[in-house]
């Protein structure tokens, strides 16, 4: 068993040395025969790497060569165009001295020519003072009389002319806008005209006869006392027959009182529980008669949404005059007056009508507030949320502040009209006179004025100038400073006429 297992140990070592010696042989064949390929590659690289070295050493010949190329036309070009701005330079500059010896030429004959014009600007300055000696000996004149003389004549006839183009100016404008202002005008007074009754502050209660006068003094006069303590108003009871006189400045309180006692003379019974009775009838009577004309007034109008407070204080305007004029009546035409106007001019007619009736609002208070009719009003309207610009018109209707939109400028005309149209209101004697002594006051301030002559009811004045020092056009000027003046210092109504008159008279007796 031990020599066949030392065989098979034997032959078994045998071939595996067999084995590795051919397996060495096979793979030094092997790597003999790759390093004879890489040897080939290795060759065939250096041979292709060769090529390319050629190839772009080709390349970056001919790439030079071309670049050179390049440079040397590009080099030509530029010598090319630095030559051609060589030759326009050298061409201008010949050109340029060429100029220069014609100017050269040129100021030679200007200074020539200058020297020439001095020469006779001497001789002419020579002959000027020559001449202007002689002027001065001819005239009698010295140079600085004369230049004043001169000014004087120049002023003159710059103030004739000045007058001349203000009267055209003037006339042209007045005659248009008078044609516009009467059309309109009298478009709105033709289409619609009111009668005013004109009140007083006294009422007058008729008696059935003169017996009734002892009934309402009562015993000891308590009848009359109670009568003038419940109402306010003093009652007058004199010799004239079958009437009593009701005193007061409070419309509404001699309203009542009036209603009051007609009711104690028709009643008969006339005593101080009786006479209560009837004055608080009355007083209701009157609230009554006061809220329905207001919403009456509104309704005639044309109005809608007048706040109820607004609707009696304009009933309350029924029984308040304005130098005889009835305010109530009053408001209703200046609504209507403006509304027509504002229809003329496109405006807004309700916002104008709606102003124009309540522009006298404040009247119905003002003798409980203090201020004047329009700011109360204004702030009246303003406490019951009346529209801005119908708040603005009323306190702007006298101008007291200045009128910014139509419709209030519309409402100031037609306040104008309704007050200054013949009849519808009555001036006291005093305030009359004293209106004409101030016209005729401001007209004798000017300088020139001889004498003035307010006529006309003061609706023209008529004023005298010396013509040996007010001249024609002066007398233009100053008819028109007067009226800046009397708008200015004056209150009138309508408009006033400044005539000025300036006459020569040549005077001569025969003896």
């Amino acid at each position: 068993m031990l020599p066949e297992l030392a065989i098979g140990l034997v032959v078994a070592t045998g071939g595996a040395v067999l084995g590795y010696y051919y397996r060495k042989r096979i793979a030094e064949g092997k790597i003999s025969s790759a390093e004879e390929a890489a040897k080939k590659i290795v060759e065939e690289a250096e041979k292709q790497a060769e090529a390319s070295k050629r190839e772009a050493l080709l390349e970056a010949k001919e790439e030079i060569h071309k670049l050179r190329s390049d440079i040397d036309r590009e080099s030509r070009e530029r010598r090319s165009e630095a030559q051609r701005i060589e030759r326009r330079l050298q061409q201008k500059e010949e050109n340029l001295e060429k100029k220069s010896e014609s100017l050269d030429t040129r100021e030679e004959a200007i200074n020539k020519r200058l020297r020439e014009l001095n020469k006779k600007q001497e001789q002419v300055e020579s002959l000027y003072n020559k001449q202007l000696n002689e002027l001065e000996r001819i005239s009698g004149f010295t140079r600085e009389q004369a230049k004043e003389h001169l000014i004087e004549s120049v002023e003159k006839e710059i103030t004739h002319e000045i007058a001349v183009k203000y009267r055209e100016i003037d006339a042209r404008y007045k005659e248009e806008a008078e044609k516009n202002a009467k059309k309109t005008i009298a478009l709105a007074i033709q289409k619609y005209a009111a009668d005013h009754v004109a009140e007083s502050t006294v009422s007058v209660v008729a008696l059935p006869n003169d017996e009734m006068k002892g009934r309402i003094i009562g015993r000891e006069g308590r009848n009359i006392r109670t009568l003038e303590t419940a109402t306010g108003i003093d009652l007058i009871i004199d010799d004239t027959p079958e009437a009593v006189i009701l005193s007061g400045f409070d419309p509404i309180r001699r309203e009542i009182a009036r209603i009051a006692l007609e009711k104690l003379i028709v009643d008969g019974r006339i005593h101080p529980a009786r006479i209560e009775e009837m004055v608080d009838k009355a007083k209701k009577e009157v609230d009554t008669q006061i809220r329905d004309v207001g919403e009456q007034a509104v309704f005639d109008v044309g109005l809608h949404g007048v706040h109820h407070e607004i609707v009696k204080l304009l009933g309350r305007l029924k029984y308040r005059t304005s130098y005889g004029q009835n305010v109530l009546n009053h408001s209703i035409e200046v609504a209507h007056l403006a509304g027509i106007m504002a229809a003329e001019l496109d405006a807004d007619v309700r916002l104008a009508k709606r102003a124009g009736l309540l522009h006298d609002i404040g009247k119905a208070v003002d003798h409980e507030v203090e201020g004047s009719h329009s700011q109360i009003g204004a702030d009246l309207a303003k406490r019951y949320r009346e529209n801005p610009d119908v708040i603005h018109a009323i306190a702007a209707h006298h101008g007291d502040i200045d009128a910014m939109t139509i419709e209030a400028v519309l409402v100031q005309a037609a306040d104008a009209i309704s007050a200054a149209r013949p009849g519808a209101r009555r001036e006291t004697l005093e305030a009359y006179i004293k209106r004409l002594e101030k016209l005729e006051e401001i007209a004798n301030s000017f300088a020139g004025v001889e004498k003035s002559f307010a006529i006309q009811a003061g609706r023209e004045i008529r004023i005298m100038v010396k013509p040996e020092k007010v001249n024609d056009d002066e007398a233009v000027l100053m008819a028109r400073d007067i009226v800046k003046v009397v708008e200015k210092d004056l209150d009138y109504p309508g408009q006033i006429k400044i005539n000025v008159i300036r006459e020569t008279r040549a005077v001569d007796y025969a003896k």
